[in-house]
């Protein structure tokens, strides 16, 4: 490979939260941090070069982006996803939660009830929450392995529940699913036919594997809001930018304007150049971390089915997060919890932060060295033995 993702990066005393905040957040000082999803690897070269040239000139003025920088986005999606999206239709935030809670305030009110598949990324239950909606969940079916949607529940929830905004996740997080072509179309004829409005969050659309396809749900749905950063395809979270496509007129000038509500207008100037620069430069070192990640997600396979064959990846279609299930120990949530934090001594995410549907499951974030990696898998064994012979 052209790029060292081996290379071990000492990321402590930066102010990462992976790193950084282990007691301010109630975990042992040497515990292993896997579990919020930034990556481990320095952004590509060029972007950091131009982020450089961006710094040395000196001037950190009110910004906003030029052409080049539409040019960029545009072409990074019409290239990878055949997606074809204007200048005037893209919105930028400083994040796609942001964006999604933006996007409850503007389409629905107070009371109105939003629609997630859940086990499900757990902010949005927040930004539902939060601004006094009613959070509808559509449970996916997990059955043999596998997870899929329950279209009878979708579609009797929208109705009983007079949902009017529907939060999908594909790739989906935690559980890894990239949605089909007919799924979606299913999704959207259901939608439409109740009026509601469908937010995509696609942040992870870039790490899709192989045999999978990522369909942007744009394709399917013109009317739908599409969700994009670059925060996860090149490991930019902490520069706050996205980039969020509607090319419905009515729905992107009501979102502009609860944006103006709350205050915020031009980006992080900084994250607007790195935007730039990783769309137009990228796509070489996406191509081998993904090659990369795939190598790490096959590791873990293996060392899974020989070592520790309880408990069960949840095959990854897409997003550099495993979807662990440990059910087979028959342990409590907070036991497992204990467990992986006291014993293992590794931070993951507990399943049950994605909803209740999560309960026997946590999730690991493999975007790191293949040897960080091992260390973790090895940790986990080891303190998988007790519980195994007490079964």
């Amino acid at each position: 490979m052209k790029y060292d993702f081996d290379k071990v990066i000492n990321r402590i005393g930066t102010g990462s939260i992976k790193f950084d905040f282990v007691n301010e957040r109630g975990k042992p000082c040497d515990i292993l941090p896997m579990w919020v999803a930034d990556m481990d690897f320095p952004a590509p070269a060029k972007v950091l070069e131009d982020m450089k040239q961006a710094v040395a000139h000196g001037i950190f003025g009110y910004t906003e982006p030029m052409a080049d920088y539409f040019d960029a986005v545009s072409g990074w999606f019409q290239t990878r996803f055949g997606y074809t999206v204007e200048r005037n239709e893209i919105v930028l935030t400083p994040g796609i939660v942001y964006a999604l809670a933006q996007m409850v305030l503007a389409y629905t009110k107070a009371g109105d009830s939003v629609m997630i598949q859940t086990p499900v990324y757990y902010p949005f239950y927040d930004i539902i929450r939060d601004n006094d909606r009613q959070v509808v969940k559509n449970p996916l079916i997990y059955q043999e392995g596998n997870y899929t949607i329950d279209f009878d529940d979708f579609e009797n929830k929208i109705k009983s529940e007079n949902v009017k905004l529907f939060i999908l996740c594909n790739p989906h997080n935690p559980v890894g699913r990239v949605f089909t072509k007919a799924e979606l179309m299913r999704i959207s004829e259901i939608s439409k036919r109740y009026g509601v409005i469908i937010a995509a969050d696609e942040i992870h659309c870039d790490f899709v594997y192989p045999e999978y396809e990522h369909v942007t749900f744009g394709k399917i749905n013109e009317d739908s809001i599409i969700c994009t950063a670059p925060s996860k395809t090149f490991n930019l979270a902490g520069l706050q930018v996205s980039n969020i496509f509607i090319k419905n007129e009515n729905l992107r000038q009501k979102l502009k304007r609860q944006i103006n509500k709350s205050g915020y207008s031009q980006l992080n100037t900084l994250g607007l150049v790195a935007c730039r620069s990783a769309y137009k430069n990228g796509a070489e070192w996406l191509d081998q971390l993904k090659e990369y990640l795939y190598g790490n997600i096959s590791f873990t396979k293996a060392f899974l089915n020989e070592r520790l064959p309880k408990v069960k990846l949840i095959p990854p279609q897409g997003t550099y997060l495993l979807w662990l299930d440990f059910s087979e120990y028959n342990l409590p949530q907070k036991q497992l919890d204990r467990l992986i934090v006291h014993k293992a001594k590794l931070w993951l995410d507990s399943g049950v932060m994605f909803g209740e549907d999560g309960h026997g499951f946590q999730r690991i974030n493999i975007a790191c060295p293949r040897k960080t990696l091992e260390i973790a898998l090895l940790k986990l064994e080891k303190s998988l033995v007790n519980a195994d012979e007490q079964q």
